[in-house]
């Protein structure tokens, strides 16, 4: 019986996957915010806890068919994201830090079909408009803008995502290429938590927060995305994660007591819509192809 199956279909799996996405800011916000852990030791149980999960999860399918070649590029962009996303939230809140990691990933992942020939008409053009102009007045200096170094950091992790995200498109095996990326990633983490080892501070909640993002919003999450997307349009996947930022705004003010500016919320509206306004043209032009 298919994971789809077993658990109520799309709708329920790609439910549950968005939830644990935006789980990964609010872990992270959760264990950095409060000094709990520091971000190279987080960055570095996540990927562990991941890569652990993963594998356990595909180690039959390995030992039955083989395991494929790990793809380094894959593995860079991931330890990239990995890494940048764990410093950032040192200084974001979860909303805000959520909101330009989707941003940047998107507009990335559209810039890298515009380089490669896809035309867009002038919605889309006006759509990737708006949506940077939202990224960009979210940063722009003033009273309730995040910290520039913050903002600069996870827009760093969003584009290595964004690449990440390309690649993954034509993996023959998404979940095992997944769980590859995860174990060869290890030793980059590693490095990074040797070079910060003076800044090394670690709490068995901040541990527990890390291993959480790493084996259940990380490593399941994907498991649960993975077996939602056959039920879903390339579109539909696409526009589903416009929820992710909203549902990590959401969670911060629930769970964390952070609040939610008016400068946050025009910039999700805007960079929001503007992505939706790019995906349901793109979804058109499909559909008439």
């Amino acid at each position: 019986m298919i994971l789809g199956d077993r658990f109520g279909g799309t709708a329920f799996l790609t439910s549950v996957a968005m939830i644990a996405f935006a789980a990964n800011s609010l872990l992270c916000r959760m264990a950095l915010g409060a000094g709990a852990i520091d971000a190279a030791s987080f960055a570095t149980i996540r990927v562990a806890a991941g890569a652990i999960v993963l594998t356990l999860i595909v180690l039959p399918d390995w030992r039955a068919r083989g395991r494929h070649q790990a793809d380094f590029v894959a593995v860079a962009m991931l330890f990239l994201y990995m890494a940048f996303f764990s410093f950032a939230y040192l200084s974001l809140t979860a909303g805000t830090g959520a909101l330009i990691l989707f941003g940047a990933v998107q507009l990335t992942m559209f810039a890298a079909a515009i380089f490669g020939g896809e035309r867009f008409n002038g919605l889309s053009w006006l759509g990737l408009t708006i949506a940077l102009a939202g990224l960009v007045y979210l940063v722009s200096p003033g009273l309730s803008a995040p910290d520039p170094l913050g903002a600069v950091l996870m827009s760093v992790a969003g584009v290595a995502w964004g690449f990440y995200s390309l690649r993954g498109r034509h993996a023959v095996d998404a979940l095992g290429t997944t769980a590859n990326c995860f174990i060869y990633s290890l030793p980059l983490v590693l490095i990074v938590s040797a070079i910060f080892f003076e800044e090394m501070q670690t709490t068995p909640e901040g541990i527990a927060l890390a291993i959480a993002s790493g084996a259940i919003a990380s490593g399941l999450g994907y498991v649960i995305w993975f077996a939602a997307l056959p039920g879903l349009s390339a579109g539909r996947a696409a526009t589903v994660q416009l929820s992710v930022p909203v549902i990590a705004a959401f969670g911060g003010v629930l769970l964390l007591s952070e609040a939610v500016t008016s400068r946050l919320l025009i910039a999700s509206v805007a960079t929001l819509g503007g992505i939706w306004l790019v995906l349901a043209q793109r979804v058109r032009s499909a559909a008439a192809a």
